[in-house]
Formats: structure tokens, C-alpha cells, sequence
């Protein structure tokens, strides 16, 4: 997980995050129920804010954002995205997922870390390519 500094969420991802929890929970595979877990963590040491409002340097649904790997340097595009969207091949990661889990509501120059079967990955959030936000798409 992220470093446990505050996270910032717009009341929008918020709502639609909890209630895809509470989906996945209902119908969904028992296996990500560790996944879900670790997300609505996240989202109940989030600050909630009106779209608006959001920081321009925070990672939200949506967001295209760089993050380098503290332990080879080597850099990588992302696009945090809802389960039915995601697709690796184009950089698109699950917010299910644990590094997708981990980046949200994270800022430029927050160091985040997770474990994986191999071990512990290190990284650091380089930039925002995209942010809805910042780019006044309020209601994706």
C-alpha cells in the first residue's frame, strides 16, 4: 500500500467506488475479496472533496499517471481505470488490482509500496499525464 499519508477522492469516484464494492461483494469472485478489503481501506482514510476541488498532482479514477520503479529506475505509463476496463496490454489497471489500489488518490512525489508473490515492489509517482479533473471532466 501507499505510504499512509492522507489520500485525496472526489465525492463522485467515492460513491462509485463504494458501491462497486458492495457489488463485488454480492456477486463477485470470493477471490478479490482481499482486493476489496484493501480498497475500501483506502477510501475510509480518503478526503473527500468536490471534483473541483481535487489537487491537480493527485491520481483519481481515470488519471494517467508515471511512476518509476525504485528499484530499477525504469519508468511507466498507467491509466487507473473500473474493472471492466482494464487491459494490461494498454496500460490499463483495475483499481481491484493491488498497484491500482495503491496509487489512488496518491500525489506526485508520494513513494508507494506493495507486496507480490517475488517480493516487495517500490515505486514513486513521477506525474500526471491526465487527470479528469484538472482537465474539467467532472462527470466521466
Amino acid at each position: 500500500m501507499s505510504d499512509k499519508s492522507k489520500i485525496y477522492i472526489s465525492e463522485f469516484d467515492l460513491k462509485r467506488l463504494k458501491e462497486l464494492i458492495k457489488v463485488a461483494e454480492q456477486f463477485g469472485d470470493k477471490r478479490v475479496v482481499r482486493y476489496l478489503e484493501e480498497l475500501d481501506e483506502e477510501l475510509d482514510r480518503a478526503e473527500s472533496m468536490k471534483p473541483q476541488e481535487i489537487p491537480h498532482d493527485v491520481i483519481t479514477m481515470n488519471s494517467t499517471f508515471r511512476l518509476r520503479n525504485a528499484d530499477t529506475d525504469e519508468e511507466m505509463v498507467y491509466t487507473l481505470v473500473f474493472p471492466g476496463e482494464a487491459d494490461s496490454a494498454k496500460g490499463k489497471i483495475s483499481i481491484l488490482a493491488p498497484i491500482g489500489t495503491a496509487v489512488l488518490g496518491c500525489k506526485i512525489g508520494d513513494n508507494i509500496e506493495w507486496e507480490v508473490p517475488a517480493g516487495l515492489k517500490r515505486f514513486r509517482v513521477e506525474g500526471i499525464v491526465y487527470q479528469p479533473e484538472a482537465a474539467g471532466d467532472f462527470h466521466r
